[in-house]
């Protein structure tokens, strides 16, 4: 490693409660670009998973994500691909 502690979204300094907090809005704003309802904790699930898958496609094209911003960002548009692909695999269809 590089000497950096590195919290639950695989960034320095974002820790569990950061995680939380990020996946909670993430999720939230998700939600409401997918026009979906889960209800806070699953907000907070996708989101926290939303970051992941993020953050992983960000490391992949090469893009730095650091910061709250970055990180809402990040784990809103992994969210966002998530719940895409889940109507995919059910067959859903929303507008």
């Amino acid at each position: 490693m590089d000497g950096h502690v590195y919290g639950a979204l695989g960034q320095p300094g974002v820790g569990l409660l950061m995680a939380i907090v990020i996946g909670a809005l993430a999720g939230w704003l998700a939600e409401r670009f997918m026009n979906s309802s889960m209800g806070l904790l699953g907000n907070i699930v996708l989101g926290i998973i939303g970051g992941v898958v993020g953050n992983f496609l960000a490391a992949q094209l090469h893009i730095p994500i650091f910061g709250f911003w970055r990180n809402l960002i990040s784990a809103t548009v992994g969210a966002v691909i998530i719940i895409a692909v889940v109507r995919a695999v059910r067959g859903e269809r929303r507008y």
